[in-house]
């Protein structure tokens, strides 16, 4: 299953980098996505990338400030999160779709999930 790292705690303005692995697995060819659950809200979709048809996804409320990326050298999956907020505060997680059925940044479409990693931001 996906493993994810790179949580912690941060101040507004700040930048974090999440990474997912699965060992012995190949990520690239799958479609990936990272996803988000805030304190007693539900999950909500953060960034994809949708192998077919191929597309990178993202939340409105991220848009500019995050990137979803593969590190091919290390079959990794990044989130790079900049210019940190107090609502991004959430547990992480990362999910994957080795079938490559998902069409849609959508949590139900992927099947295989992480245990998450948390991300505080405040002052």
């Amino acid at each position: 299953r996906p493993a994810e790292s790179g949580g912690g705690s941060v101040r507004p303005g700040d930048s974090l980098t999440l990474s997912c692995v699965v060992p012995g697995y190949t990520l690239y060819y799958t479609t990936v996505g990272w996803f988000r659950q805030p304190p007693g809200k539900e999950r909500e979709e953060v960034a994809c990338i949708i192998r077919d048809p191929y597309g990178t996804h993202y939340a409105d409320s991220v848009k500019g400030r995050f990137t979803i990326a593969h590190d091919r050298a290390n079959d990794r999956l990044l989130l790079r999160m900049n210019s940190l907020k107090a609502e991004d505060t959430a547990l992480y997680y990362c999910a994957v779709d080795a079938d490559v059925t998902a069409t849609t940044c959508s949590a139900r479409e992927f099947p295989d999930w992480g245990k998450g990693t948390q991300v505080t931001v405040s002052p």
